[in-house]
């Protein structure tokens, strides 16, 4: 009887190795990277027929906005919000929203590092000077 059981014996402990191997498998998982962003509040004062540009940078890809948050003393009068990329001399207009107001603006993603800019400007609207304020939030 041992001599039919050896055989079996042997099996064993090959087959509990092929399913350890089977078994043994490795998955690699990802964690998303998330994307760190800044906030950052530009100011000024927007005369009649005026525009005034602030630059940025972005330090990656990712999303930016760019949300008029304060136009005094006129709070409903609409005004121009624009971002673009800057060359270092001109503001290149890519988004546009020639008739933002308070709480609205543009939203757009930037596909890696780079020089942007935020345009703020009369459409034809004002009849006096007005303070504003724009948040950009950007990578």
């Amino acid at each position: 009887m041992h001599s039919r059981l050896r055989p079996l014996l042997l099996l064993l402990p090959l087959s509990a190795m092929v399913v350890t191997a089977c078994s043994d498998s490795t998955t690699t998982s990802t964690t998303p990277t998330s994307i760190v962003t800044t906030t950052e509040t530009f100011t000024g004062t927007l005369t009649k027929n005026g525009a005034v540009t602030h630059q940025f940078s972005v330090t990656s890809r990712g999303t930016v906005t760019a949300t008029l948050t304060k136009v005094d003393p006129d709070s409903t009068v609409a005004i121009g919000v624009s971002l673009g990329t800057w060359n270092g001399t001109t503001c290149q207009i890519i988004l546009a929203n020639d008739a933002a107001t308070v709480g609205n603006g543009v939203l757009g993603t930037v596909s890696g590092v780079g020089n942007l800019c935020l345009r703020v400007y009369d459409i034809g609207k004002l009849t006096t000077s007005e303070n504003y304020s724009v948040d950009v939030v950007h990578p």
